[in-house]
């Protein structure tokens, strides 16, 4: 290394006087080139004919006042109208005692602004969140890991001739196709099987894939999970190796029930050797990196978790915050790890308790408080980083889990309600920020553990976060 650090300062400092003398002589020749040009300008205006007497003068061009321009996007006013706490309950209030939203309902609205808590309804009760429990992991993300952050994933040489193994960063977006169909900047399994040929011999063939996921541990499914909730359409065994979210084929809703293995096979086809032997296993310590791709930055990958409600990428990303924390990478220690992280990033936890990242579990607690006070602390920039993640939350009748979920009124149109939905059998869930009629900004959260309607329960939560948006409750 030494050898080569003074050969380049000497190449360096060379090309550095090489430079400098180019520069120079461009400055000379620019110098010139202007002079020329103004002698030449001048000669010409010289032997220019003599303008005609009867020539009429041109007024000068008279600009329109424009007036001051108005930003597109402007900043909400702070002088918004706060709702009447008062107000707001008696309209909001018996929007929580519909039928189709059972026993056990809660709820909390906070305005942003100000902190001021304007409806409170045993908001402080823990209660069964489902996947709004993803609000807590994505903040756990923004505030522990650096939102550029990627994670890698590489391909290192076997310990045999022929043998490559594939070594699983926590990257569950690794796509089969280019570009990816369900992530966007999604690095290719193609890229790297093309890095890989690159870097062995010629003509050296692959005969067998290793497929290394020793960065996860545990349990791959988490404690709460149902039977057939892996695989199934919306969560799989969690491993630190998988292709396109785990999912049995580039934009397939179902899920693989051996993502690790199908990872494998990916890159075998992918080297042109779809009969090689894939296996689990380890790679040899010290091996040589053949290849590796990185990830979307953790930013995105948040933004997607939330925008879909992608429980797999959920569960990645709550490893990853184990990990940084220094707790094993296993289901409990993500779940672990995402309590401490937003609790030292300054919220108070009491009543929570996971099992998991993603909300999927049934042994999840959180009160509607703390949903609240998480959405709160992004929005008003006392979270940390995680501000980030308000630009995951699906915008209602017009992205993500939301997109079918919203009305023609234009006071509520979309952009007014932006939130995380929640659904479990018998629990439904919504939680986020909403812009009143008068322009105020407030944080909210419902949740309903104790319905039997899904379709009531679903529309009771629209028509509670509608009359919020509509409503200036003064």
């Amino acid at each position: 290394m030494g050898t080569i650090a003074s050969s380049g300062s000497t190449v360096i400092t060379a090309n550095y006087g090489r430079f400098r003398r180019r520069i120079a002589m461009g400055i000379v020749a620019l110098v010139l080139l202007v002079v020329g040009g103004i002698v030449g300008v001048n000669r010409l205006l010289d032997d220019a004919p003599a303008a005609p007497d009867d020539v009429v003068a041109v007024p000068e061009a008279q600009l329109p006042d424009l007036g001051d321009a108005v930003p597109v996007l402007a900043s909400l006013s702070s002088d918004a109208p706060a709702p009447d706490p008062a107000a707001l309950s008696e309209q909001l209030t018996p929007l929580l005692e519909v039928p189709g939203l059972g026993t056990g309902v809660s709820a909390e609205v906070v305005d942003v602004a100000t902190g001021d808590v304007l409806l409170d309804a045993d908001a402080a009760d823990p209660a069964t969140p489902a996947s709004t429990a993803k609000l807590l992991t994505a903040a756990a993300v923004l505030v522990t890991l650096d939102p550029a952050e990627r994670f890698e994933t590489t391909v290192v040489a076997g310990s045999t001739p022929g043998e490559v193994v594939l070594v699983g960063g926590g990257d569950l977006t690794l796509s089969r196709t280019a570009p990816s169909q369900t992530y966007p900047g999604a690095p290719t399994v193609d890229d790297l099987a093309a890095q890989v040929v690159a870097a062995m011999p010629a003509g050296t063939p692959v005969t067998r894939v290793v497929v290394d996921s020793s960065l996860f541990s545990g349990p791959l499914t988490a404690s709460g999970w149902g039977p057939a909730d892996a695989p199934s359409s919306y969560a799989a065994p969690v491993t630190a190796t998988a292709v396109d979210g785990a999912r049995v084929a580039p934009g397939s809703t179902a899920r693989s029930g051996q993502p690790g293995l199908d990872a494998g096979s990916a890159l075998a086809d992918a080297l042109g050797v779809p009969g090689a032997t894939v296996v689990l296993g380890q790679a040899p310590a010290g091996a040589e990196v053949l290849g590796s791709v990185l990830s979307a930055p953790v930013a995105r990958q948040v933004e997607q978790a939330l925008s879909m409600s992608d429980n797999m990428l959920a569960e990645a990303l709550a490893r990853h915050v184990a990990i940084a924390r220094g707790l094993p990478a296993t289901f409990d220690g993500g779940a672990q790890a995402v309590i401490d992280a937003v609790a030292e990033a300054g919220v108070d936890t009491s009543g929570v308790t996971l099992a998991d990242g993603s909300g999927l579990s049934r042994e999840d607690r959180i009160p509607a408080g703390v949903l609240t006070a998480v959405v709160q602390g992004a929005a008003d920039g006392s979270l940390g980083g995680a501000s980030l993640m308000l630009s995951g939350l699906p915008v209602a009748g017009y992205d993500g889990t939301l997109a079918d979920r919203g009305d023609d009124d234009p006071a509520t149109a979309p952009g007014a309600i932006r939130a995380k939905t929640g659904t479990l059998l018998g629990v439904h869930a919504l939680a986020g920020t909403v812009v009143t009629t008068d322009g105020r900004l407030l944080a909210f959260a419902v949740v309903a553990d104790g319905s039997s309607d899904e379709a009531a329960a679903e529309n009771a939560l629209d028509d509670f976060a509608s009359e919020l948006a509509a409503c200036g409750c003064r």
